[in-house]
């Protein structure tokens, strides 16, 4: 079996032995509302909730260690966390360095055509025809 599937297996088992907890709380209950009391009915009833009840700690302690450890996110035996957060950052970084050539290729392009429009426009002489504008006040 597969350790994820341990692992929901045994969150089943907790599942039915808090059921069990449960039940036997409530015979207990039961027991002690009678008016013939069975005190030794009432008292295997409370014996049984306390022993599963101590089993439930014991197995729900046992899960939560576990997640704490895989929280953490350092590698453990199963885990993907690790190279998956290793993978997702190296494609964060290729595709902000993507960007960054497609920006430089922009401005390279608008660059030769500012250079290119420059040297049509002066007719070949070297001199520049353009007048500058005022500012609008």
């Amino acid at each position: 079996m597969t350790a994820p599937m341990e692992r929901i297996s045994a969150l089943d088992t907790i599942e039915k032995d808090i059921i069990t907890c449960l039940h036997s709380a409530g015979q207990v209950f039961v027991e002690l509302s009678k008016e013939k009391l069975s005190l030794k009915q009432a008292e295997n009833h409370t014996q049984t909730f306390l022993k599963t009840l101590s089993a439930v700690e014991n197995k729900l302690t046992e899960q939560i260690n576990y997640l704490t450890q895989v929280s953490t996110g350092q590698p453990h035996e199963g885990s993907g966390y690790a190279s998956q957060k290793v993978l997702q950052m190296a494609w964060h970084r290729l595709e902000h360095a993507r960007s960054r050539v497609n920006e430089l290729d922009r401005l390279k392009l608008k660059h030769a055509q500012g250079r290119t429009a420059g040297r049509s426009s002066s007719g070949g002489n070297g001199a520049s025809t353009s007048t500058a504008i005022a500012p609008a006040t």
